[in-house]
């Protein structure tokens, strides 16, 4: 068997006044995954739970996201996630920011 990528999906999330990096992935994660059904594995004789996804974060402050709540969002699969400097840090008026992350996951299966 070999892995074989399948998908890229990509989106973006926010927090818009508290600056959570973390929360900015998780919305980040969920925007690149809800807006698709993807029926692949299925369609190749796999289950759900044998994707594996390599989910990648850029956000600011990369240090500062959680891992392991940005890998719950995932609602199958296998995964891993890699956070790397990125996205964009917005300051606020009122003296706090606006935090933009960016998602990408990428589905693939084990096949021959």
């Amino acid at each position: 068997m070999a892995k074989k990528r399948m998908v890229l999906e990509i989106g973006m999330g926010t927090d818009i006044r508290g600056a959570d990096s973390t929360k900015a992935a998780c919305r980040a994660l969920r925007d690149a995954l809800w807006h698709n059904s993807l029926s692949i594995a299925p369609a190749l004789g796999k289950r759900l739970d044998e994707m594996i996804v390599d989910v990648h974060i850029g956000v600011p402050r990369s240090e500062t996201v959680d891992k392991a709540q940005v890998l719950a969002v995932m609602p199958y699969g296998k995964g891993t996630v890699t956070v790397v400097e990125g996205g964009l840090e917005i300051p606020t008026d009122a003296g706090g920011s606006t935090m933009i992350a960016n998602a990408c996951a990428i589905v693939s299966l084990d096949i021959e």
